[in-house]
């Protein structure tokens, strides 16, 4: 954050307009021209564009949607919202992202729709599951939480399927605290999103104020959420996409450093990045191999993993691992009966992702005390 985000906010207060207003529609025109979709819709985060996005699909109970075993838990918990069932598949362990194999073979005549996730800013392999999703006459949701900046052949993440879905995270590339975004191509649907983040509303707020008989409020024509963005907000995401070029080409330098400089470490898988795909790097996730993991000693290597994690911890550097399996939480292990064994894949990369330090700002020097912090570690 900088002085201008400190500006725009100031300049909100100021105002007498705090509420989703010019400064949120400014933000959407922004980021809709920076990704190349014709409509973006803001929300108060991620989790609620995907809850909009598959209610605006018209989502209902008994039907399956398919998600990845290996996601931040709001890919799945969207879908047990409507009273519909979450179909989880195993994903690709050298992407981190969704089995298109597996996607096709969990396809029953009560699927309606797929998730697909563009994980860590690299996106799926969306051709593919486009390609089965038209086959079986499935819509498609992108979870692109993570992927603003990710490009597969020439198009951004999120404008394949018939809505994406952003997030505004501190941890993402751009950030208004919390906050999301639906992209899609279909102006029905953009027209509905809108209508559903504000409660159902005809109209909004600001619109209603502007105009005549401002004292009459709106009508309500679809049962609706309260998932609007701030102007505040919104003020604060438009300066952060004036910049956005510049954020995350040094997201991409800090990226690049660490491949060079963590070449020769045999126990850390880097982050793979297939032909015809550009990386948003919203995290930096390796795969921590001492040996060939498998089922039979994936507890012993999360335990050298985590000696490893505690290490960096004590010396000041933070990590994390990747995401998590929803499988093996409690809530979806207890509801369905998963066992880790069902989503191999998704079971190594919970217990054996490490995400190391990386944001905009990250210097060399930096990188450096992470490198010679993991090599002595691991000695």
């Amino acid at each position: 954050m900088g002085i201008e985000e400190e500006q725009a906010v100031v300049d909100v207060l100021r105002s007498g307009w705090i509420v989703q207003g010019r400064h949120v529609a400014e933000f959407e025109r922004k980021f809709a021209s920076f990704v190349g979709t014709p409509n973006a819709v803001t929300t108060s985060n991620c989790t609620t564009s995907l809850h909009i996005s598959v209610a605006a699909l018209g989502l209902k109970p008994g039907d399956e949607v398919i998600v990845p075993a290996f996601t931040w838990i709001s890919t799945a918990n969207v879908v047990e919202y409507m009273g519909a069932k979450p179909v989880f598949v195993d994903i690709d362990l050298d992407t981190f992202n969704m089995n298109p194999v597996a996607f096709e073979a969990a396809i029953t005549p009560r699927t309606v729709g797929v998730i697909p996730v563009h994980l860590f800013g690299l996106c799926a392999d969306i051709d593919t599951i486009m390609e089965i999703a038209r086959k079986h006459s499935l819509w498609v949701v992108e979870d692109a939480a993570c992927g603003f900046g990710a490009w597969y052949k020439g198009k951004h993440a999120g404008t394949f399927g018939d809505s994406g879905c952003f997030s505004f995270h501190p941890r993402k590339s751009i950030t208004t605290g919390e906050g999301g975004m639906i992209t899609t191509a279909n102006a029905d649907l953009a027209t509905l999103s809108r209508s559903l983040r504000d409660h159902g509303a005809s109209r909004t707020d600001l619109s209603r104020h502007q105009g005549k008989a401002s004292f009459l409020l709106a009508e309500y024509n679809h049962l609706g959420y309260n998932y609007r963005m701030t102007d505040l907000q919104g003020a604060v995401g438009s300066v952060q996409m004036d910049r956005a070029a510049e954020i995350l080409n040094q997201r991409r330098r800090g990226a690049a450093w660490y491949d060079s400089a963590l070449t020769d470490l045999q126990w850390l898988r880097l982050p793979e990045v297939p032909a015809g795909y550009i990386h948003g790097y919203q995290s930096y996730v390796c795969l921590f191999v001492p040996e060939e993991p498998a089922l039979g000693n994936v507890e012993q290597l999360n335990d050298q993993r985590n000696q490893l994690m505690t290490s960096l911890e004590e010396q000041g550097i933070s990590t994390r691992q990747g995401t998590h399996a929803p499988v093996i939480l409690n809530y979806y292990a207890d509801k369905y009966g998963f066992q880790p064994e069902q989503f191999p894949n998704a079971y190594l990369a919970d217990r054996l992702t490490l995400t190391l330090p990386l944001y905009a700002q990250i210097t060399e020097e930096e990188q450096e005390t992470v490198l010679c912090a993991l090599k002595d570690a691991v000695a």
